[in-house]
This record gives structure tokens, sequence and C-alpha cells, in this order.
């Protein structure tokens, strides 16, 4: 049976006259007395008992008129669970990164979901860097970006993204004829980062502070061309992951060196809070920025 004949009996018994039904209805009385004709026709019974002033619903009409009822009732539910959903799908997410060479490809991908999710705010949060888990917890920021798993239980972290950092220098530089860097090599090294303190940079978090090693020089340097202009004049190194540099165009005379024997993996997370965790305009922004990052890990070199 098609909607419109469920709707015909329902607004029939409600309104008991068809005058009443074909102005609720906006068709004529012509148009909907040939409706249910039609369906009587169909069904092989009566729907309504008919006098002059009074339309009376039959036995077989009554069980039609309940489900009627439900039909309609169904469909109301169902549409109020999609608004809901909607809903739920719009939100301000509240960005930050405690590695900073991320905050060059993010804005690429928040291009790409002002396309597929306009309903999605992003703000990327550019201060403390190497405060991103307690920001977290205390919802100044709703994802953190991070490269260590965070220990506390009301946190969720889904892993996005693997790479390696390399040691960048002058082929000239004192240490580019090793096969790889140990981390005794470093205690000689001019070593240019992004920002201080040397908790966020991950080749000291990782490959040096366990063995208590520090450069002989740091120097804190946030521009990417800028450093690459010390390498090129063989007055520093940088250690970064390759996909970092993708976009500049490398001069001949810069080298690329293994950071340990296996190399210097990390993963990267993202980290929320569980109880925001289900909420669908975060697990919209998670799912696609586990795509975008996947997808830029298999082109990489």
């Amino acid at each position: 049976m098609e909607l419109k004949y469920f709707r015909l009996i329902k607004t029939i018994t409600e309104e008991g006259n068809m005058a009443n039904s074909s102005n609720r209805l906006f068709l004529t009385q012509s148009a909907l007395s040939h409706q249910l004709r039609d369906l009587e026709e169909r069904l092989g019974f009566k729907v309504f008992h008919r006098t002059r002033n009074k339309w009376e619903l039959t036995q077989e009409g009554t069980e039609l008129y309940k489900l009627a009822n439900k039909l309609f009732q169904s469909i109301e539910e169902g549409f109020n669970t999609i608004e809901h959903i909607k809903d739920g799908a719009k939100g301000t997410i509240k960005l930050s990164a405690e590695c900073q060479s991320f905050f060059q490809s993010i804005p690429g991908f928040i291009q790409k979901m002002g396309v597929l999710y306009p309903e999605i705010s992003i703000d990327l949060n550019l201060g403390v860097t190497h405060q991103t888990i307690s920001q977290v917890l205390s919802n100044q920021i709703d994802i953190a970006i991070v490269t260590t798993l965070p220990a506390s239980e009301e946190l969720e972290s889904i892993e996005i993204y693997a790479d390696e950092i390399y040691a960048v220098m002058h082929k000239e530089y004192p240490m580019s004829k090793k096969d790889f860097l140990e981390p005794n090599h470093f205690s000689e090294i001019h070593l240019l980062i992004n920002s201080f303190p040397l908790e966020g940079v991950s080749v000291y978090e990782h490959f040096l502070k366990p063995y208590k090693i520090n450069p002989i020089k740091i120097s804190a340097i946030p521009f990417t061309e800028i450093s690459l202009s010390m390498i090129e004049a063989n007055m520093g190194v940088m250690c970064v992951p390759k996909w970092q540099l993708k976009k500049f165009r490398l001069s001949n005379n810069i080298v690329f060196k293994r950071i340990g024997k296996n190399g210097l993996k990390r993963k990267h997370y993202l980290v929320v809070k569980k109880e925001h965790r289900n909420k669908k305009y975060i697990h919209n922004f998670i799912s696609s920025f586990k795509e975008d990052y996947f997808s830029k890990q298999s082109s990489l070199p």
C-alpha cells in the first residue's frame, strides 16, 4: 500500500468528512473520492461506512487506521532521530599538536574538512604545545596530536600515523660520513629545532634523553626555510621526517642520515577524552584524519 492511502484513511477518520479532509490534504473532494474508491477496489473490502453526514470506519478500516498511526509515528520518530544525528554532527573542535611540524600540514587538512563537513569548525591552538595532554584533560582543547601515549584513563588514544626521523645535514658536515648517528654523536652537533622546551623535540625525548646526551649547541628556529638555509651553509643539523620537507626544493648538498642503527621511528596519536569520543562530529574528524594521514604515509619514499 502506498503511503498516500494511509494518509487518506487517517485524515478522513480524524476530520469526519470529505470536505474537511479535502482542505487538509489540498486535494479536491472528487480526487479524494477517486483515491478511496481505488484503494477499496485493490483491498477488496470497504474501509468506511458512508452516510450523508458521517463517515465511520469498518472493522477492517479500524485496523488500517491503527496501522496508519503506527506508521506515521514511526516516520516522525525516524526524522527526529535523523535531525538529532545531524545536530550531533555539528561542532567546533579545538586542535593542538605537541610537534609543531604538524602545523605545516594541518591547514591543508582543515581545508578538505571544510568541503566534506562544512558543519564542523576547527580551531588550531598554537599555544604551549608541550602541555597538550593537560589541556585535553582540562577541556581547553578537544583533540591533541602526540607522539607519546598518555597514561590517563580518562583519555583514548587513536594511532593515526607512523614515520621516521632523519638527521638532515650538509654533505660536508663532520657526521655526514657516518652510516648512522648514535646518541654520543649529538654531543658534537649544533641542533636546529622549531622551539623549546626540549621535551617536545622527538630526537631529544626518544633518542638522547635516555642516554643523558645534550647537543653541543641548540638553536630554536621556528621557520623551516631558515633552518634549511643554515644547513646549506653547513651551520647545523635538523632532525625531521622526510614528509616535512616534501614541499621544499632541497639542495644537492643536503643529505639524510638515519638516527640509530634501526632508525628513529615514532608513532602519532590523536588523543581525546573518552567522554567525547562518540560525539558524531568528533568521530567524523578522527575518521577523516586517519584516512588523510594514512594516504600521506603511503606516498612517502
